[in-house]
Order: C-alpha cells, then sequence, then structure tokens
C-alpha cells in the first residue's frame, strides 16, 4: 500500500508572541509538552513510529517528554535552536546539541516555520536529509512550485519535501487538517499515498493543546479551530483509515537510506 511518514515539528510555543502575547519560555513549553504528551499516548497506543523534529530548547526543557519520545523509539531530527529567532549557525548548533542530549544519530534538519535555509550549510553539517520545504504555494508564506514535490538529491543532500496533492499541489500539512472536513482530508492523503507511494504530513504538539479555552494566548480561529480533543480524534482517525488499508508507518531517515539506495542504484 505504502509507506505514511507522520512528523511532528516540536517546538517551543512561540505563536502567542505573533499576537503579542509575551509568553515565558517555561508557559511556552507546559503547552509543547502537553501537546507532545497526547501525540504520544495515540503513537503508542497505534504501534506507530514518527519524527519528533525538535529544538534546542525543547529538548533542554522537557526532558522527561524527549525520554518518553526516545523510549518509544522515535527518531530526533533538528529544529533549530530557538524557534522564534532562528539562525544560520543553528543548523550547526542544534545538530551537535541535540546529540549530546539524546546519545543518538541526527540525521535529518529542517528549519522553523519552513524558512529558506542553505544547503551547503546542511551538507556541512552531516546530515542525511532536509525536510524543510513545502512546494506549494501559500501567499505570503511560500511560493514553491517551481521546486519538485517528491524527494529529490540537492548537493549532495536528500530533500524530503512536506506533503502535497498531485497535480494542484494542495498543502496536506497540519493547517490543512484543521479546517478542511475530516473525511475530506483523509481522501486526500490516502490519493498522496496511493499516486507517490508514500505520504508525508507534519503536525505541532501545540495543536494538541485546548488554546480555544485560553482567551489570554490571544489566537485567531485559525489556530484553535479543532485543536486539543478535535486533534487528538483526527490523527487517531487518520492512523486508523491507513492502518486499515494495510499501509506500514516509519520514520524519515529509513526513508531516506531506501530513496538514496534507489538513485545511486539508477545512476551507476
Amino acid at each position: 500500500m505504502g509507506k505514511v511518514l507522520l512528523s511532528f515539528d516540536t517546538e517551543e510555543f512561540d505563536v502567542p508572541r505573533e499576537r503579542g502575547v509575551d509568553i515565558s519560555l517555561d508557559d511556552s513549553m507546559k503547552i509543547s509538552e502537553y501537546g507532545a504528551n497526547r501525540i504520544l499516548d495515540i503513537l503508542e497506543r497505534h504501534g506507530v513510529k514518527a519524527t519528533f523534529f525538535c529544538t534546542v530548547n525543547f529538548a533542554e526543557k522537557g526532558e522527561k517528554t524527549m525520554r518518553r519520545i526516545l523510549d518509544g523509539g522515535h527518531e530526533i531530527g533538528a529544529h533549530g535552536c530557538d524557534h522564534w529567532q532562528p539562525r544560520p549557525e543553528d543548523v550547526f548548533i542544534s545538530r551537535e546539541r541535540l546529540r549530546e542530549l539524546t546519545g543518538r544519530p541526527v540525521l535529518g534538519f529542517r528549519q522553523p516555520r519552513m524558512f529558506p535555509v542553505s544547503n551547503d550549510d546542511i551538507r556541512q553539517a552531516g546530515y542525511l536529509y532536509n525536510s524543510s520545504l513545502n512546494p506549494t504555494f501559500i501567499p505570503g508564506h511560500y511560493m514553491h512550485l517551481d521546486k519538485p514535490r517528491t524527494p529529490f538529491m540537492l548537493n549532495g543532500v536528500l530533500q524530503i519535501p512536506a506533503g502535497v496533492t498531485p497535480w494542484v499541489r494542495f498543502p496536506m500539512f497540519w493547517l490543512a487538517y484543521h479546517h478542511l472536513p475530516a473525511a475530506l482530508y483523509r481522501r486526500l492523503a490516502l490519493r498522496c499515498l496511493r499516486h507517490d507511494g508514500y505520504f508525508t504530513t507534519y503536525f505541532h504538539p501545540w495543536e494538541f493543546f485546548p488554546s480555544g479555552e485560553h482567551k489570554e494566548l490571544r489566537l485567531s480561529w485559525v489556530h484553535n479551530r479543532n485543536a486539543g480533543p478535535g486533534m487528538e480524534r483526527r490523527l487517531d482517525d487518520l492512523i486508523k483509515m491507513f492502518a486499515d488499508r494495510g499501509a506500514s508507518f516509519g520514520t524519515y531517515t529509513p526513508f531516506a537510506k531506501e530513496i538514496i539506495d534507489g538513485l545511486e542504484r539508477r545512476n551507476s
């Protein structure tokens, strides 16, 4: 049936800062840790492994949650150091710091907010793959219709773009599942899997926190819609749908190695 690659951008919750709320790092971590543990509950219930792209802030402050991610057999990827203020050197620093904190290899990188990142830096830092491309068009955010929508090599690093539908390139990331009718999103996800042989999507732990009950965060309907228990149900239903159809679940590094091996065989 194909491979499903679930990933989670595991960072301190800084969205309120975009709305003028001076949320502390400790408070933002409480929200993100709450959501991460709801995600882990669902993955554990289904026996599914996923990839968690973590900031150094989250890894340092959320020690218990990080231990649960590691003990669950999930992959750790780098997501920079500070999500609010990403710096070019974080490509290097975050990999080394996460390796120190986890004792595990860190082979993948995803830039905060899918901002542009130097692929030369990614290569020099020693990453196997980069997952920082959303190959769609979203006014004010992304304009990448000229980029491939499926994995490709760039300067010796495998690029694993975020999932978009074939042809029209409708983005299948977190925001779509919040706002589309759940059944429609799942049908589109299944179409991507059948067309490409794999499906990728990503979410954030803070989406699984009931933010609509916390007016002090000043979040808009874009973030509050279906947040908390609604997203728990939707993630659970998404996993069930794929499992019922015989799909397998995996993490990014084995998938990346398989793609690279295939490319090397074709080029040999």
